[in-house]
């Protein structure tokens, strides 16, 4: 056999063995895509409905007053709790780059407090003696919040962008007319179950408080400037002002206020769309 015999044996054999090779060999698979951030940027404006799954109250307290010797008693209440589910949230921000951005927000959400508390004494005369006087409390509140928050997104992978975030800023506390119910506790002595005691009615504070709030999330690329954005949100509330003196305290000599509160706190999960790039 000749050289060149030789040389086109080998290329004949070559191709068949390449032609097979590629025949059982499965075509490539695509890797997913994975991107570092997402793309846009500039100015947004956002828009998010909350759930409260808890409002904790820290303790609030009510004052008495004595006026024939001008001294005030302060009284823990036995149990707070604050009933609001929703909150409404909307505000506008700007992505100054890949990884940082900031918005202002307003948080908008309302409810009723709810408290009881118990002195060691009869509600009235009527009462037998070692009997105590229990009061429950009732009182709407609505809250708006003004808040500066800072984010940092940690990168956008199959269109979802993880973030940490703080904030801080104020909160209005609008508490409405607070309406207290007494009612007779039996200890040693037994309550006489007929008798009625007349609600009485505290005027309602409002005031401004410190807030800052903590959050964190993940925003999902629906479309080039739309994002869906679910976080979790934990804020905190300083405490303040929520009922006035009775008149008829007044006139006695009480002065300040009634009914305060320590603070607050929520922990809160969170749906909105933030529509940005412009």
């Amino acid at each position: 056999m000749t050289v060149r015999q030789v040389f086109a044996a080998a290329a004949l054999t070559f191709g068949f063995a390449t032609s097979a090779l590629a025949f059982d060999t499965p075509p490539p698979v695509d890797a997913p895509e994975i991107t570092t951030f997402s793309s846009a940027s500039g100015w947004y404006i956002r828009g998010d409905l909350g759930y409260n799954a808890s409002v904790d109250f820290d303790k609030p307290t009510i004052r008495s007053f004595k006026s024939a010797t001008n001294t005030y008693t302060s009284t823990a209440f036995d149990s707070a709790r604050f009933d609001s589910n929703y909150t409404l949230n909307a505000g506008a921000g700007y992505q100054f780059n890949d990884w940082l951005r900031s918005d202002l927000t307003l948080d908008y959400f309302k409810g009723t407090f709810d408290g009881k508390s118990t002195i060691n004494k009869p509600c009235s005369a009527i009462q037998p003696n070692k009997t105590k006087c229990g009061s429950s409390y009732e009182q709407a509140l609505a809250s708006l919040g003004l808040m500066a928050n800072g984010y940092v997104d940690l990168g956008t992978y199959w269109g979802l962008t993880p973030y940490l975030g703080a904030g801080a800023g104020v909160t209005n506390m609008d508490y409405g007319s607070m309406t207290a119910s007494k009612y007779c506790v039996s200890g040693g002595g037994k309550c006489d179950k007929f008798t009625d005691y007349k609600n009485k009615n505290y005027g309602g504070e409002e005031s401004w408080r410190f807030t800052y709030a903590l959050m964190a999330g993940v925003s999902y690329d629906v479309a080039t400037n739309l994002k869906l954005d679910l976080g979790y949100r934990f804020s905190q509330v300083e405490g303040g002002d929520m009922f006035k003196w009775s008149s008829q305290e007044v006139m006695n000599g009480a002065r300040g206020v009634k009914g305060t509160d320590d603070g607050f706190s929520r922990h809160e999960f969170r749906a909105g769309l933030r529509l940005t790039g412009w």
